[in-house]
């Protein structure tokens, strides 16, 4: 098993751009995504390549964890495979006609439910393990309904998920988190690498919530395998970014009684491309913050002591609200 991370993510790589290639007339056909009012983008232009993204990861996995010996988690890995499957499928139908809220809240929330009982392990033993999973639950939805609002601009899933997935597989590497883990963070990392170059800014194609809604759910699930594995203060750092600015967000919104579970183009990274930043410029920094942001997390698993987390905690959170403010601010010499 120690290098098959490390195979992981040239394989999920290749099969993802080849999977790709192959589907991109098909989503062109049936899944273009039209500009409207709240769109980043001014052309008609294909989505769905969270197809290719899904599929490259597990097979990707499928194939390594077949040849290697058995995991003492494969019944937690069957659930996350199909939890995986089940919300691509709603993605997928979502992106084609869209799906009511309540629907697939529902939906999410059952199959997260369904990984959270997957899990051994607890968090917070002085909790109530139905408290702690509750809780545990909704934290899941959340991440996987922030991750596809988060979606919302050529190569921001990438920019912001690549560190955050390298982080997790080097960490597994080390011996961090357990084999499973680091060989799904890996083939996560390497399926994105394989989707980045269709995504580059101007995107000619776009993951769409067939790939936002599942990659949601695998990093949810890692950054809680990290949790448990006493990495609970790297697991918040990790995606502080799009915790920061999606929650922000939605508490802004929900104060100026906005409907939130409506699209919109409110989010900071979207603000800041109406304040002059160009897209290249934000899904820069938000690449560079991430790295940044990796770098502290792994200080309070190397260093794991309470003043190396509070230092830790306190530089991320400031990073992050630098750079949200810089978001929110008009650039001078530049036209609203």
């Amino acid at each position: 098993m120690p290098f098959a991370p490390l195979v992981a993510v040239p394989l999920a790589a290749g099969l993802s751009a080849v999977l790709i290639v192959l589907l991109k007339p098909l989503l062109q056909r049936y899944a273009l995504a039209r500009p409207i009012a709240r769109s980043s983008h001014s052309v008609p232009t294909p989505q769905g390549a969270g197809i290719a993204i899904v599929l490259a990861i597990l097979a990707a996995c499928g194939l390594l964890a077949s040849l290697t010996p058995p995991m003492p988690d494969a019944m937690e890995a069957l659930v996350l495979a199909h939890a995986t499957l089940i919300l691509a499928v709603v993605g997928a139908v979502d992106d084609i006609r869209p799906l009511p809220a309540s629907l697939r809240l529902g939906l999410q929330t059952l199959v997260v439910a369904a990984l959270v009982l997957s899990v051994d392990g607890r968090l917070l033993p002085d909790v109530p393990l139905a408290a702690e999973r509750a809780f545990a639950v909704l934290a899941g939805v959340w991440f996987v309904n922030l991750t596809n609002f988060m979606d919302g601009l050529d190569w921001m899933t990438v920019s912001a998920m690549v560190p955050v997935t390298g982080a997790l597989m080097l960490l597994g590497l080390v011996g961090g988190l357990p084999p499973l883990p680091t060989l799904v963070a890996a083939s996560l990392l390497g399926a994105l690498i394989g989707f980045a170059p269709f995504n580059r800014p101007v995107a000619r194609l776009f993951l769409g919530d067939v790939g936002s809604l599942p990659i949601g759910l695998l990093v949810a699930w890692l950054l809680y395998r990290l949790s448990l594995q006493g990495g609970l203060a790297a697991a918040i750092l990790l995606p502080l970014y799009y915790l920061a600015d999606a929650t922000l967000t939605l508490l802004r919104r929900a104060t100026k009684g906005e409907p939130v579970w409506q699209a919109h183009r409110s989010h900071f990274y979207q603000r800041a491309t109406t304040n002059g930043f160009s897209v290249m410029e934000v899904v820069t920094r938000v690449f560079l913050l991430d790295v940044a942001l990796a770098i502290l997390a792994g200080a309070t698993l190397l260093w794991p002591s309470p003043l190396v987390t509070l230092i830790a905690m306190s530089a991320g959170t400031a990073l992050v609200a630098l750079v949200l403010r810089q978001f929110s601010t008009m650039q001078r010499g530049k036209a609203p």
